[in-house]
């Protein structure tokens, strides 16, 4: 068959240099129209359900409202693999994970049946929830800060929700909540106490006055003659002063309007989220990535969106992009590729140094490009992205992709020093290498079979890197089967020996050309250093026995370096951001919160200096939509929470330095606010998936009381372990609050019933939008705004005011009546958040790492946890999650997949040399590639992470074609001379050159990689690292200790009695 494939290619050569150009035109088109990110999308679907109910306090939300629905969503909902929930001051989040591979569809049509269902159970008045659908990858990558002269807050918010947000929403790709900061437009009815109490009102009587005259109900259509007339009926106000227009009551004679008992105006709802944008308050607006969509796609349509925009929007609007991803994006795939590229280059010349042959470099460093375009045309087709991990894929795969064209070029050549003549040496030297060539091709490839069974997160993204190095060494193959003989029959001629095989380049005639001249004494010093080796061997082969004990025992040694090693989940990246979630004490209100942030953002700027903050956005309080709260990641749980966001300038100081740094400043100088610095960058957010940190220990139990008691000793326990930072309780017991116990027999007595009670303190505090809600429609703008009446924070600004709000009914003869004459008001605290876990609520402990990895943390996080087990509330249970947990399952699968690798790739020479001891001896190399792992990541201070053992794994499937190699010409040796000695000389020495251009190849390959230039260089580096470590070690180790261990393992046989396959060609 490789004769055909060979032949037909020699025949028709047009066909596959058409091939070629197909694969470069289709290739570039792919890698345009394939979507580039960050990472893979983590297909770990999520359906998040947000309800709310104005004013229902945490403890009553979980109770009445997301309690009730997860325990209906686990019976009618498939393939659930658990839920969350937090429920706050008036809304509950409802996050359902799913398990991967579930038909999203048909859950979204599950959870939105149950959901309208559910409806009625609830509070009267309580709406059907906001269902969102997003997973991993759904991370904030752009924010529009509007600003502009004479812009209110009201005005900026107004404009971002209803003219920007709008047109912006339709950018494939995006996801945008509700604006962050400004004041919520709203039509505000503002009462007046001491006029309604002069004539005998309550608040209650103003909103049934409002309900039943502002209706907005079309009365219908009247036929007269031949035509059908609209009926208009003005039973709902059209402007603001008709609002006040409305009539309450008839008393004492007169009619009591709503403009005599309060004041209407075009205003807004209580502030609860503050931006400023470096120092000026603003309004933000947040975009997320959704869906497959290019990040840089997404940007790009976002800012050419808003170029559109401008001319219908105020003059006076500034909208300025902050925190842009797709830079750090696109500077990290760009690094990603110029590595390709260097790695190329690079390649190209050490094969020529080794070669001497321009026209031979050449035809090899063709095959290169045309593999990479075959590789992104079958991502494409896959429907994969470009990102760091297939693109790392692709720059892994160069220094191998050399491999097969290499091999074949030289076995041509080397036919052709023969005196063959050029058809002739092509056929032969392809047929000779065939089988070689493809257990190489099958070794390499075979190595990430067990990356396939992952699953998870680790399954999302190492997957596509395996398929990226499959594909580029599958159309590698076909071309050292196709264009490489078509090119060599062009390019190629019959032609004596660049030495004349000893290194001894003086029989040849003379060169001017400097560069001839460098690679005839290139190559008579590697044919010198290749004696030297050959030496080497002679004295290990005589004393067999002591090198092999000694090099296993070095290699056993290096494994007790592991430990020393640390382990990270992937390695951290300097964005040049940082992201600070600062928590004043519980119940602070919001602008009190504001005023403390002002402080702090003042103490950042003296750690920071100012030429290098480029931008300084904060983000205080609870957003004003539900939907914001579904996106949400630091930990936000009422006013008394805030994110300061800060973007570094290029060439700033080190993030971690300045992270330190604050760590340690902010804490003294605020001591009452608990600081922490959640992931800034897109890498660790996605990385994260949605936690505010890396360490996430949940607390589980019923008792909820007796949970936060014991959180409260585990931390004590956790703050003492080195390397820890930012530990703190998520949730909070501590919220203020003011129970009110009316006296029902006392009220009863004055014919007020607590209907009547609650009813007024409803439209006194919450406002009325939840129990009756009713809207105005601005005709300006065509825009529906509430129509919320309460009184105004400042006229209740103490305990007094409080007590002294009227409660009765205008109904009853007793409408005078106030809340302190009714009940008893105490001040308790109560939960600020309550958070669940599979229904059953938690207390959360989060925590990062700073100088440490996370590893050896979070052992001694789970020593922590087992030391304090004897105080563990009955029924609670302590479980360890967040990064951690997907680490952990991450390390068990590749480590498992690279024990898989070894047993598929002993398997598979089994297989081909009919044989159990030979492919032993071929595995035997592969410890001391993991000792190179080791000893280079140590070497490096480089952690063990999940791009290094992807390194350690490509390195079983290069270093084993490498050995493969060696036996195949050493037992071809030892049928013709029956000595396993002279057999295992003769095959290092002849295999000597192809396995150390094999290897030096791999590891020029990966220099630029191991480098970890540029952005985002960090976190493919490990693994450059562990592949030319691991090559180094196994390059000895197949051309010292596998020839050695092969003569100790045929040291009984004599004569070539057993029938020996040969798979191999004796090349020089």
């Amino acid at each position: 068959m490789s004769f055909n494939i060979v032949g037909l290619a020699l025949k028709r050569p047009y066909t596959f240099v058409v091939m070629a150009l197909l694969l470069l035109i289709l290739g570039p088109l792919a890698a345009l129209r394939t979507p580039t990110d960050i990472f893979p999308e983590i297909r770990i679907p999520v359906i998040a359900v947000a309800w709310a109910y104005t004013g229902l306090p945490p403890d009553q939300m979980a109770g009445r409202i997301s309690t009730l629905y997860q325990r209906v969503l686990t019976t009618t909902v498939n393939d659930i693999e658990h839920i969350e929930a937090n429920s706050y001051a008036g809304v509950g989040i409802v996050k359902i994970f799913f398990h991967p591979g579930v038909n999203i569809a048909v859950a979204n049509a599950q959870v939105t049946a149950i959901s309208q269902v559910l409806v009625r159970q609830m509070p009267p008045g309580t709406l059907p929830p906001l269902i969102v659908n997003y997973n991993a990858s759904t991370v904030p990558i752009l924010q529009l800060a509007l600003a502009g002269q004479g812009l209110s807050e009201q005005n900026l918010a107004d404009i971002g929700l209803t003219q920007v947000r709008t047109p912006l929403v339709t950018v494939p790709g995006a996801a945008i909540p509700f604006p962050y900061g400004g004041k919520s437009r709203q039509v505000q009815i503002d009462l007046n106490l001491p006029e309604l109490q002069a004539r005998g009102l309550t608040a209650q009587d103003v909103a049934n006055a409002l309900a039943t005259q502002n209706i907005i109900t079309p009365v219908g259509t009247q036929k007269i003659d031949s035509l059908e007339y609209t009926i208009n009926l003005n039973n709902a106000a059209g402007t603001i002063k008709d609002l006040g227009d409305l009539p309450i009551k008839m008393v004492n004679d007169a009619m009591v309007y709503i403009r005599d008992v309060a004041n209407v105006h075009d205003g807004n709802a209580p502030q609860t989220n503050i931006v400023h944008v470096n120092g000026n308050r603003s309004v933000l607006m947040s975009v997320l990535k959704n869906g497959t969509t290019s990040t840089l796609a997404i940007v790009d349509g976002v800012l050419e969106k808003l170029k559109g925009l401008k001319s219908s929007l105020p003059e006076a609007l500034t909208v300025k992009p902050l925190n842009d991803q797709s830079l750090f994006v696109r500077a990290a795939i760009q690094g990603v590729a110029i590595e390709g590229m260097i790695a190329a280059a690079l390649t190209s010349v050490m094969i020529y140094l080794f070669l001497g042959s321009l026209r031979s470099t050449v035809i090899i460093a063709l095959s290169i490009p045309l593999s990479i375009m075959g590789a992104i045309l079958g991502l494409y087709l896959l429907g994969e992205t470009l990102n760091i991990m297939t693109l790392g894929g692709l720059a892994l795969a160069v220094g191998i992709l050399v491999d097969d064209a290499t091999v074949t070029i030289e076995n041509i050549n080397w036919h052709l020093e023969q005196g063959k003549d050029v058809v002739t040496a092509i056929l032969d030297g392809a047929q000779q290498i065939l089988a070689p060539a493809f257990v190489s091709l099958l070794c390499i490839c075979i190595v990430f079979v067990p990356m396939f069974f992952l699953d998870g997160v680790s399954r999302y993204l190492f997957v596509p890197m395996a398929l990226s190095v499959m594909l580029a060494m599958t159309f590698s193959f076909i071309l050292s089967r196709t264009l490489v003989p078509t090119m060599a029959r062009y390019l190629l001629k019959p032609h004596a020996p660049h030495t004349d095989m000893h290194g001894n380049s003086k029989s040849l005639p003379r060169t001017r050309n400097p560069i001839v001249a460098f690679q005839r004494w290139f190559e008579s010093g590697f044919e010198t250093f290749r004696e030297g080796y050959k030496g080497v061997l002679q004295m290990a082969l005589a004393a067999r026995w002591r090198v092999v004990v000694g090099f296993m025992g070095f290699v056993l040694a290096s494994f007790a370096l592991v430990p020393y090693l640390g382990t990270n989940f992937f390695p951290d990246v300097d964005g040049g951001q940082i992201l600070i979630h600062a928590r004043v004490p519980v119940g602070t209100r919001v602008e009190e919160t504001a005023a403390r942030f002002s402080g702090i953002e003042k103490a950042i700027r003296k750690v920071i200096p100012e030429e290098e903050i480029e931008t300084l956005v904060d983000n205080i309080g609870l957003p004003p939509s539900w939907i914001n709260l579904i996106y949400n990641n630091t930990g936000v749980i009422g006013t008394m929470d805030g994110d300061i966001q800060i973007a570094l300038r290029k060439g700033h100081q080190p993030t971690s330095d300045y992270v330190r740094e604050l760590r340690k400043v902010l804490p003294e100088a605020f001591p009452d606010t608990v600081f922490s610095f959640p992931p800034a960058d897109i890498v660790s957010q996605i990385l994260n998936f949605g936690a505010p940190a890396p360490i996430d220990i949940q607390i589980r139990g019923a008792n909820l009381n007796a949970n936060f008691e014991y959180a409260n000793k585990l931390i004590k326990e956790i703050r003492r372990i080195p390397g820890v930072a930012d530990v703190r309780i998520q949730q909070s017991a501590k919220s203020p609050a003011f129970e009110v116990n009316i006296d029902r027999s006392q009220a009863q007595n004055l014919g007020i019933t607590p209907r009547d009670v609650t009813n007024n303190l409803v439209v006194n505090l919450a406002g009325s939008s939840q129990v009756a809600p009713t809207f105005w429609l601005n005709p300006a703008n065509g825009v529906s705004y509430g129509v919320v009446m309460q009184t105004p924070q400042y006229n209740l600004d103490s305990l007094d005011a409080l007590t002294n709000l009227p409660v009765g009914s205008s109904n009853s003869s007793n409408s005078q009546a106030v809340l302190g004459g009714l009940s008893t008001i105490q001040r308790t605290n109560k939960n600020a958040v309550v958070s669940q876990y599979d229904i059953q609520p938690m207390v959360q402990i989060n925590a990062t790492t700073q100088d440490t990895d996370l590893g050896s943390v979070a052992r001694e996080v789970r020593r922590a946890i087992a030391a304090t087990e004897a105080d563990l509330p009955k029924g609670t249970k302590v479980v360890l999650l967040g990064q951690v947990r997907t680490m952990e399952k991450a390390f068990s699968g590749l480590l498992w997949g690279l024990l898989g690798a070894v047993v598929l790739i002993y398997f598979l020479i089994v297989i081909n040399f009919q044989s159990w001891r030979d492919p032993f001896v071929i595995v035997s190399a592969l410890p001391a590639a993991l000792a190179g792992i080791v000893w280079m990541l140590f070497a490096t201070r480089t952690t063990l992470s999940v791009p290094a053992l992807t390194g350690a794994i490509m390195c079983m499937g290069v270093a084993t074609a490498n050995s493969v190699l060696v036996i195949s010409f050493a037992r071809e040796r030892l049928a013709q001379l029956g000595d396993p000695i002279a057999a295992a000389l003769d095959a290092g020495f002849v295999r000597f050159r192809p396995v150390l251009m094999t290897a030096l190849a791999m590891i020029i390959g990966m220099v630029p990689m191991a480098l970890g230039l540029g952005e985002g260089g960090e976190q493919n580096a490990p693994l450059g690292r562990a592949v030319i470590g691991g090559l180094m070690f196994a390059t000895v180790a197949t051309l010292v200790f596998v020839p050695l261990l092969f003569s100790m393992v045929h040291g009984r046989e004599r004569s070539g009695d057993q029938v020996a396959f040969s798979s191999g060609v004796s090349h020089v």
